[in-house]
């Protein structure tokens, strides 16, 4: 019975988890089109609401912290508790990220985007879908998706470098354009951020589901090497 009230309680943690990754992606997105409209009342509403997805965040750290005091979890029990306190901890980080992308277009105030915003929306496009196809497979304990979406990271990488590229070109041809070229590279850099957290998500479930923890990072990393021998 007590086992079934514990295996229970983790299926109520795991959907919270859901319910918490699904506010930081829609956060993500939300401040990126408030960014392309240059909608600054939206941007705040983004940043004053990222007080929700802390206040989730520590709402599923409660729920955690009392399994762990009361249920007496056996090794890979606490193999599921501890990583999902890493995960939910980077799901507020990611949730920062977008809180970033809010600030930087109310601190823009009234000045025009240097370019229409292309690439920016691919970026966070591409890092929400494996954010949530991340969760998903942290839920379900699937090992294969965890191993292999991490590589995916690299179509973001390289979303970045253009971008970096095409801001270099602005700067180059008029250095008048340099802070409002920052602006887009921070967010940018944001977005980048976002993406290589979905890989750390990825290697917490590879630990609940295995008992091995190890960097898992992109297509050329020597664990990639190692798998496809």
């Amino acid at each position: 019975m007590v086992r079934k009230t514990f295996e229970t309680e983790i299926q109520q943690v795991k959907d919270n988890v859901l319910v918490l990754g699904s506010m930081v992606e829609q956060a993500l997105l939300d401040s990126v089109d408030a960014l392309k409209k240059r909608d600054i009342k939206a941007a705040e509403k983004i940043f004053a609401e990222d007080k929700e997805i802390n206040k989730k965040r520590f709402e599923i750290e409660n729920q955690l912290m009392i399994l762990i005091a009361t249920q007496q979890p056996m090794a890979r029990d606490l193999r599921v508790l501890a990583s999902t306190l890493e995960i939910i901890s980077e799901l507020e980080r990611m949730g920062d990220y977008a809180k970033g992308i809010a600030n930087i277009n109310i601190r823009m105030g009234d000045t025009p985007l240097l370019k229409p915003l292309i690439d920016v929306p691919r970026m966070a496009n591409k890092g929400v879908d494996m954010l949530h196809r991340a969760l998903t497979a942290f839920v379900n304990e699937d090992v294969e998706t965890a191993k292999n979406l991490p590589v995916e990271d690299d179509e973001v990488d390289a979303l970045y470098n253009q971008i970096y590229r095409e801001l270099m070109t602005f700067i180059i041809a008029d250095p008048k354009t340099i802070e409002r070229a920052n602006w887009l590279l921070w967010v940018a850099h944001n977005l980048e951020r976002f993406a290589d957290r979905v890989t750390n998500i990825c290697e917490r479930t590879i630990f609940i589901a295995t008992g091995e923890l190890f960097e898992v990072k992109s297509s050329d990393d020597e664990f990639w090497k190692q798998q496809n021998k």
